[in-house]
């Protein structure tokens, strides 16, 4: 492949260097509910928390990543790194296998594009880096629970960085009402009928402190705001705006075993800019109802994270969590207030999560996977939801190393939920809404790849 540039009259950049990657992540597998409805596997999960407390009982999906990398060559300049990057990913709507069901089927397989996006690295030899387009922009996660705690800045938009500072713009609305509210309303403006996105622009500033003991300081800032309709829409709905600040400290462990770390995450976000719900981090998801005005005057959210990694031995490690979420809407309310649809829904939520994975390593290929969840919800003031989750998975290892984060895995995975009175009785789980009762389980033969 040849790609060539023009840089000016006279002079041209020749490509002879392009590279092609494909990458590839998922999860897919079999299971089943033992002593679900008609063996009917769902989630055990609480309602609300996605995969918050373990994902070991996760939904199929699957991602392709291809990707073009090439690096132009100009007289007397450093290289620049060009990665264009594309990532389709599919799922099944309906909750259950993907390879049973077609785009034909009802509620059938969904297909998603999250990254479209050019970016130039060390342009011309220099700190200076570019980016532009649609991506998933997040970094440290809980990989127990896929839970991308802190920065995820999954959206369109664009950034420039400077050595350690970045500085990004994102447009996330969608005209997908599902989880973007409150951007989708339909007003009529000059006699027409027309589904009208709320424009939000989110600005986001990052700086990342690096100590000589390996040790960082992650510092974040964002603005939100939101546009008010037209004066002659029969709607009025106010521009809005919110903002965020929080602090990642990333810590090296030393350990007998190289690669132990330590995590702890501070964030606090006003106004429009309090999203955090569903198993998602996303600020710009706002949470709750508006006030009287239409405005989210008031609302916050505040998230503490915590999460380590110690490999202690040769053949052991543990891995564990902790989540605490308190939020608010922009009402009065801390139980239910009328959205802009006119639903009444949940204005204050509390959420706490504490997890822990051991892994043994029987053999170079055969890992002992052990998990233990306690998570609680509580929407409004109704009483609070809980559940105690164990996992165990004996796992086959096909690379044959002794490390937490080599894959792919193939799983024999056994789980068994407990919940209490009112999660069981209100039916506080995927798995609860088709069983009332007080424990939930799931047999499965599961598969978790990444290759990049």
């Amino acid at each position: 492949m040849m790609i060539t540039f023009c840089l000016s009259a006279g002079a041209q950049v020749v490509i002879t260097n392009t590279n092609f990657s494909m990458g590839t992540t998922g999860r897919i597998g079999i299971g089943m509910s033992p002593n679900g409805e008609g063996n009917q596997w769902k989630p055990l999960n609480l309602s609300g928390q996605g995969s918050l407390a373990g994902r070991m009982e996760q939904y199929d999906y699957m991602d392709l990543l291809p990707a073009i990398h090439f690096t132009p060559q100009t007289e007397d300049q450093d290289a620049t790194d060009v990665t264009l990057q594309v990532r389709l990913g599919m799922y099944s709507a309906n909750g259950q296998f993907m390879g049973n069901v077609s785009t034909r089927s009802p509620e059938g397989l969904t297909f998603i594009l999250p990254e479209t996006y050019v970016e130039a690295r060390n342009i011309m030899g220099s700190d200076w880096s570019a980016w532009v387009g649609v991506r998933f922009r997040r970094y440290d996660d809980i990989h127990i629970c896929d839970y991308f705690y802190f920065d995820d800045h999954s959206a369109q938009g664009a950034g420039v960085s400077y050595k350690d500072t970045e500085f990004a713009i994102y447009m996330p609305s969608s005209s997908d009402s599902a989880g973007v509210y409150p951007y989708n309303y339909e007003v009529t403006v000059e006699g027409a009928t027309n589904p009208a996105i709320r424009q939000r622009m989110v600005f986001v500033g990052e700086h990342t402190l690096r100590f000589q003991n390996g040790n960082s300081l992650k510092l974040l800032g964002e603005y939100h705001t939101v546009a008010a309709n037209s004066l002659n829409a029969n709607y009025s709905y106010p521009s809005d705006y919110g903002w965020v600040l929080g602090a990642k400290f990333n810590s090296l462990l030393k350990t007998r075993m190289p690669g132990s770390f330590n995590q702890l995450a501070v964030r606090y976000g006003a106004g429009i800019a309090n999203g955090g719900d569903n198993g998602n981090t996303w600020t710009w998801a706002t949470y709750g109802a508006p006030n009287s005005s239409g405005k989210y005057t008031g609302a916050y959210s505040f998230t503490a994270v915590e999460h380590f990694l110690l490999n202690l031995h040769k053949r052991f490690s543990l891995n564990g969590y902790g989540v605490f979420t308190q939020s608010k809407g922009g009402a009065s309310s801390i139980n239910k207030a009328e959205f802009f649809n006119g639903n009444q829904i949940f204005n204050r939520k509390r959420d706490f999560v504490v997890g822990f994975r051991s892994l043994y390593y029987a053999t170079d290929w055969l890992h002992l996977i052990n998990e233990a969840h306690y998570a609680t919800r509580k929407d409004g003031d109704n009483p609070t939801a809980a559940m105690l989750k164990f996992s165990f998975a004996p796992t086959i290892v096909p690379l044959g190393k002794k490390n937490p984060w080599c894959r792919p895995h193939i799983r024999l995975v056994f789980s068994a939920a407990r919940y209490n009175d009112y999660a069981r009785d209100n039916q506080y789980s995927p798995y609860l809404s088709i069983n009332h009762q007080r424990w939930g389980t799931y047999i499965g033969i599961k598969t978790e790849m990444w290759l990049f």
